[in-house]
């Protein structure tokens, strides 16, 4: 599975962005997707996850109520709406696909695809 992650980019904080993540190579609906975050000088960190079919999601506790994760299986995209952004929101997002569920807490260490992050930076 290859997985290309855009969207990212400078917002102010209180405002919003949309994350993308398109893939391609396998059934997508075969994979769990998620998205995690690497801020400078911090561990990587899981944000959000969703089921094959997307009737089950995840969050981490940062930020539930302000994101809001979606997929597409016809095609074969996973999204990240985030709304009211702020300056700890800001990192590298990482699309991860995995055959099998993960959620909270996960550090995405055996995740079986990542893509490129892209990078979102919040100005306060």
């Amino acid at each position: 599975v290859q997985l290309q992650a855009y969207g990212g980019g400078l917002v102010q904080a209180g405002g919003s962005l949309r994350l993308s993540c398109a893939a391609s190579g396998r059934i997508f609906s075969s994979y769990y997707m998620g998205w995690f975050r690497q801020a400078p000088g911090k561990e990587r960190e899981f944000v959000a996850s969703i089921g094959w079919s997307g009737s089950r999601t995840y969050y981490a506790d940062s930020v539930k109520g302000r994101f809001t994760i979606s997929r597409d299986n016809a095609k074969n995209t996973v999204y990240l709406q985030m709304n009211s952004l702020n300056a700890e929101d800001t990192a590298v997002y990482f699309c991860a696909a995995d055959r099998r569920a993960y959620g909270a807490g996960y550090n995405g260490n055996g995740i079986d695809y990542w893509g490129k992050g892209t990078l979102v930076t919040v100005s306060s």
